[in-house]
């Protein structure tokens, strides 16, 4: 017996076939799309789960086409994702895949999520971890980021920058300039020269620079990865972000 994939499309032929061959479906008549409407209404009640089969692949083939899509921005973007001086190097330089991410200071996911980069950090020797500020949350989310520009440009080793990014993230109530000085303070870092830095060019051309890169592969939160050739929206935990480096990797979810 054929699948009820087969049948639709034959059960469509066969009430085409019984009415003149016509330019376009609108010169049928009211009576032919009546019998047309008919035939496939009352197939479709009797066999409902052809509306499952049919979802599926309108979900299969959305997934394929947003994943081609997002292939396509990496690859116009790569550079400014993957090699920017504007990004924070933490890990292997020279590892075989550069994890990217972009994050708020603010954002409740982000604080999970540092510790999932960290755990990857310790255990992934071959892994280029980049950071990138992506303040959407509030003002205090842009001036705790701007602040982190000025780490960094203080610090291009990015081993203050990390202990910096840790306390901050992890300190208690929202980030804004007081609390990402503080942290810096704590990191070993010279205040004032941050004070000074935070009117640079650079700190605004850098978060520019991340707002762009974000808005070109259709980022709206934190955290969202880039990972190879995928992205990744939220936190889907270390064991999912494992997966997604496999296949930047290796091509599957273990290598």
């Amino acid at each position: 017996m054929p699948s009820s994939r087969l049948l639709v499309p034959a059960l469509l032929a066969l009430a085409l076939c019984c009415v003149p061959k016509v330019a376009s479906a609108d010169s049928f008549s009211d009576a032919q799309r009546g019998d047309i409407e008919s035939i496939v209404r009352n197939y479709l009640i009797a066999h409902p789960e052809v509306l499952e089969e049919a979802m599926a692949e309108l979900s299969k083939r959305q997934a394929a086409a947003e994943t081609k899509k997002h292939e396509a921005s990496i690859t116009q973007n790569a550079d400014a994702i993957f090699n920017s001086p504007r990004g924070v190097v933490v890990g292997n330089r020279d590892g075989d895949v550069t994890f990217v991410e972009f994050f708020d200071y603010n954002c409740g996911y982000c604080k999970r999520a540092m510790v999932d980069m960290m755990d990857l950090l310790k255990t992934d020797p071959k892994l280029k971890i980049v950071l990138k500020e992506f303040p959407v949350l509030s003002q205090g989310s842009i001036e705790a980021a701007q602040v982190g520009v000025a780490v960094r440009m203080q610090d291009p080793s990015g081993k203050k920058y990390l202990d910096f990014h840790q306390k901050l993230l992890n300190g208690r109530g929202p980030a804004d300039k007081a609390r990402a000085l503080a942290a810096a303070k704590d990191a070993g870092l010279d205040v004032a020269r941050i004070e000074k830095d935070l009117s640079s060019p650079e700190v605004r051309a850098t978060l520019e620079e991340n707002f762009k890169l974000a808005e070109a592969m259709g980022m709206n939160g934190t955290p969202s990865y880039v990972i190879g050739k995928q992205i990744v929206i939220g936190a889907i935990g270390v064991d999912g972000l494992r997966e997604k480096i496999g296949i930047a990797r290796c091509g599957k979810a273990s290598c």
